[in-house]
């Protein structure tokens, strides 16, 4: 079953794309959600004609995204957890907590566009992935250190 996404699924794809999947998913999740549409040929038409007219508009998110990306490889942000007596942390470091820190450097990044792909089981330093953008991804660098 082809669908056109109407917002970012991860896993699935972005916006506007055109996406395969099953039809259970479709006709069961994605649509009645509204995360999604049925690709007929009059929506194609639409999504092309949006696309079109969004052109100017995504370059200008995607060179905000880029901007970004550059200040985030330059920082490093500093997460406080209670850590043992034999090195490991109580708990587990989140990115609730790493996009606190980012507000705190006063950059807005919603949790869910972070992800943390090593887990976090001590001291040290680490690195988080942030989608900012369809094209743009980019690694934030953070220290667990003890409270």
């Amino acid at each position: 079953m082809e669908i056109i996404l109407k917002t970012d699924i991860k896993g699935l794809g972005y916006k506007n794309d055109k996406v395969e999947v099953k039809p259970g998913y479709g006709r069961n999740y994605l649509i009645p959600q509204g995360y999604a549409v049925l690709a007929t040929e009059s929506n194609k038409k639409i999504l092309a004609e949006n696309i079109k007219q969004a052109a100017h508009k995504a370059e200008k998110i995607k060179t905000e995204a880029e901007e970004l990306a550059g200040k985030l490889a330059n920082l490093t942000l500093e997460i406080k957890a209670k850590i043992g007596e034999s090195g490991k942390i109580f708990g587990k470091v989140t990115t609730l907590q790493i996009s606190d820190a980012l507000s705190e450097k006063g950059i807005n990044i919603d949790r869910k566009k972070i992800s943390i792909n090593v887990p976090v089981q001590g001291a040290g330093e680490f690195e988080a992935e942030v989608d900012l953008h369809r094209e743009v991804k980019s690694n934030v660098k953070f220290v667990v250190v003890g409270e």
